[in-house]
């Protein structure tokens, strides 16, 4: 009989000492069976808190300072062109719209699960569409309406922007109509961006997300931004051609992948409405002419702003087998692609 009222009396002040661990803000562990009574979940689960603090074991808990609290994912799409800049093929040889709709799918799955974690954030999808066809064009919309997502779909107008852009490129040679379009579509997402509160995610429609991918980015934009008291510029794909030379990086802990600090990007990615307004001139001027490599102003940009990119890669980018500018090593392309099959 001692011996029922004694393991009553510890269940009785282990309870006491939870509820004083939670009060205080502090985190217990068991490490016998790897769960965290304060938190109610076990070690593998999430353990932080979206805009309040960021737990990563074993180094513990980091305040969060900089709250996201809401991102607009801006979606480039144009199924009519294969390829901007070149012949080749891409992975799995299928036609444009495939990976179009396969990269929307990828994003959408991706928000919809972010919600469970980053509830309290507004998160908008708007879609810039140039010159699909008529039946791609609904196919996208069914895709967007089937996600019961907050959405809009535009229709660029590239005669909107041709007046503004370069028609001679760097290497003194005529800018070509495809490209004249990929920077008319990159000049209205700006625009759009403008219209954003917090956070815009810039991306082209040839990305193919991992599920935890926009979890990701947002919890790790919250941790790192805090860190550094700084915002920042993230990359969702590992590039290859970054490993082509030896660099000196930074190496930054997220929520559940390392991140580490890199110097060019392609054109998709993560920043803040700060960052945008603080360099817009040079991110207007990717979009009025043509340099070599084209991403040279965000290059610039990176020079006074930091940029991360994941390890392995949270995105695919769906080029052909052999570019240096595409598949991301360690990851397996067919399962992502297979996942998000629409």
């Amino acid at each position: 009989m001692k011996e029922i009222k004694s393991q009553k009396s510890k269940k009785i002040l282990k309870k006491i000492f939870i509820k004083l661990c939670r009060l205080m803000g502090y985190e217990i562990i068991d490490q016998n069976n790897f769960y965290v009574p304060t938190s109610n979940r076990n070690l593998n689960e999430t353990l932080s808190i979206p805009g309040l603090k960021s737990i990563n074991l074993p180094l513990g808990e980091v305040k969060i300072t900089r709250k996201v609290t809401s991102l607009d994912v801006i979606i480039r799409t144009c199924s009519s062109v294969n390829m901007l800049t070149q012949n080749k093929k891409r992975i799995f040889e299928k036609e444009k719209i495939e990976y179009t709709l396969r990269s929307i799918n990828s994003i959408l799955r991706s928000v919809s699960y972010a919600k469970n974690y980053h509830s309290n954030i507004d998160i908008k999808i708007t879609v810039i569409d140039h010159n699909s066809s008529v039946e791609n064009l609904d196919k996208i919309k069914n895709l967007l309406e089937n996600s019961s997502l907050t959405f809009k779909l535009l229709n660029l107008d590239v005669a909107e922007f041709q007046d503004r852009i370069k028609k001679i490129n760097e290497k003194n040679k005529e800018t070509t109509a495809n490209q004249i379009s990929n920077m008319s579509n990159i000049y209205k997402s700006l625009l759009e961006s403008k219209l954003s509160k917090d956070l815009i995610y810039f991306v082209e429609d040839d990305y193919i997300h991992e599920l935890d991918s926009i979890t990701e980015m947002l919890f790790t934009y919250e941790r790192v931004a805090s860190l550094t008291g700084n915002e920042l510029v993230v990359c969702p794909t590992d590039y290859p051609y970054l490993y082509v030379r030896v660099e000196n990086t930074n190496i930054y802990l997220g929520e559940k992948y390392h991140w580490r600090k890199i110097n060019e990007t392609l054109c998709t990615f993560l920043t803040s409405k700060q960052v945008i307004d603080k360099h817009w001139d040079k991110f207007l001027s990717m979009c009025t002419f043509e340099h070599y490599p084209f991403e040279s102003p965000l290059h610039e940009i990176y020079k006074n702003e930091l940029c991360i990119s994941p390890i392995p890669s949270i995105a695919i980018h769906c080029t052909n087998i052999n570019s240096v500018f595409g598949l991301s090593p360690n990851k397996d392309w067919k399962k992502i692609w297979d996942k998000n099959k629409v």
